[in-house]
Formats: C-alpha cells, structure tokens, sequence
C-alpha cells in the first residue's frame, strides 16, 4: 500500500472518528447517521489530490460539522 500524504491521513482520521461517533446515538437512527456521513464523503472522492486549499477548506468543515453532530442532544439526521 501507498503511503498517505498528512491530507490524506487528516481525511480518514476524520472520517473514523465521525463513523466511531455514531455508536453513541440511538440503535435506531445509526443507519442514518452512517449513510449521511459516507454521502458527505463520497461527494469530494474525486477531488483531484493536488486541490491543497478545497480539501483542508473542507477538512475544518468536516471537523466543525463533527463537533456539532457529536452533540449527545442530536439525536438522528435526516
């Protein structure tokens, strides 16, 4: 396997700590919250590598969304 650039490694920690997340909401919004968060993801998969500013702009999004969705009063996500 390739090693990862910093961006990269940013990237999936973010994204493990938002799937890690879901385990503290309710049994039955956890399909919700998943789904929500591989969408986000998988809309920017092919942003080339290179776009340095687009993906640390959304690297801090990411991280500001997570900490308002990390919130135990959120209950599920539409």
């Amino acid at each position: 396997m390739a090693r990862l650039s910093g961006l990269q490694r940013e990237v999936l920690k973010l994204y493990r700590a938002c799937i890690r997340t879901v385990k503290t909401k309710p049994v039955d919004s956890r399909e919700h919250w998943r789904s929500y968060i591989r969408e986000e993801f998988e809309k920017h998969r092919e942003l080339p590598k290179k776009s340095f500013n687009v993906i640390e702009h959304l690297i801090r999004t990411g991280h500001r969304k997570f900490e308002m969705y990390s919130n135990p009063q959120i209950k599920d996500i539409h």
